[in-house]
């Protein structure tokens, strides 16, 4: 997630560099041939342009409003992820019976429980990115657990399997009743859907085609308003096509950018900290001595 300080204008200027180059050739060529062949350049009323630059905002608007819509979802997927994680461990604190809750050091339900969460939310951000979260499984559980969840290629939503197992021993055991047993698989549900959700959003992809189109349409706006600006304003026409051919550029990979909120960038959504934080609290919740302090900002950005 980009933050709002220190965002440095190489980063922003790095991402369209390679088209902004394509376009100052565009307008360089088009000064050269009204320098040696200014009867054969046809004349463009700047109208047209106009209407150009006029539809392609509205595409670039639709674009930005959709690729925020999915960034948003994912945030929004991820504080219910955060809310759900916090409940999962009241719930079993309110429901439990002490003798049954709370045994010697890891051997503990409630640690057990909390450990396997906090290691379902890493996992969860370190699948969406594509990443192998064996290393953060290790940490968080114990072998046989680790064990279980290698042998599934979703391993999310392997713990979320060790999740009912253990609730069911409970309900058998009759440490729990069957209103109380309801109410933990509901959270159990709500955490399973958010991460379907997730999911969807990053095996959905964006339309290709939709991307190329919005291209095209900025290429020939660009090129005709330069042949309109040439015969008019001059040598003076280059930086002003930079500066209008930087904007839409920058509108554009902006939306492209929105559009993958687990792609291992900058504009991610911060699902590593947000895993942090839940560990913090349930970790704090467990009364533990050594809670990790929460991720800080690598430069411009938290991931």
């Amino acid at each position: 997630m980009l933050l709002s300080t220190n965002l440095p204008i190489r980063y922003i200027l790095k991402r369209i560099l390679p088209d902004v180059i394509r376009v100052l050739l565009i307008s360089i060529l088009f000064q050269v041939l009204k320098m040696y062949f200014v009867d054969y350049l046809p004349q463009i009323p700047l109208q047209l342009p106009t209407i150009l630059g006029s539809s392609i905002s509205l595409l670039l608007a639709f674009k930005i409003s959709q690729s925020y819509d999915r960034w948003w979802e994912a945030r929004k997927v991820w504080g219910a992820i955060v809310n759900d994680s916090r409940t999962l461990v009241l719930q079993l604190m309110g429901f439990v019976p002490n003798d049954v809750l709370k045994g010697s050091g890891s051997s503990s339900l409630l640690r057990s429980v909390a450990y396997r969460q906090i290691a379902w939310c890493y996992s969860l951000g370190e699948s969406l990115r594509q990443h192998d979260p064996t290393a953060t499984l290790r940490t968080y559980l114990p072998a046989d657990e680790v064990s279980y969840v290698q042998e599934h290629s979703n391993k999310p939503l392997a713990l979320l399997s060790l999740h009912t197992q253990q609730i069911k021993q409970l309900y058998q055991q009759e440490a729990i009743n069957a209103f109380q047993q309801v109410q933990l698989d509901n959270t159990l549900v709500r955490l399973c859907d958010a991460m379907g959700r997730a999911e969807r959003i990053r095996s959905t992809v964006f339309p290709t085609s939709y991307r190329l189109l919005i291209y095209f349409f900025i290429y020939l706006f660009l090129s005709t308003l330069s042949l309109g600006l040439v015969e008019t304003i001059g040598l003076w026409e280059i930086p002003i096509l930079m500066v209008v051919a930087s904007t839409f550029f920058l509108l554009e990979r902006t939306a492209g950018y929105l559009q993958d909120p687990f792609n291992n960038k900058p504009t991610d959504t911060p699902v590593t900290a947000i895993a942090r934080t839940i560990e913090i609290n349930l970790k704090q919740l467990l009364q533990e001595s050594e809670v990790p302090a929460p991720y800080a900002p690598e430069k411009f950005y938290l991931m």
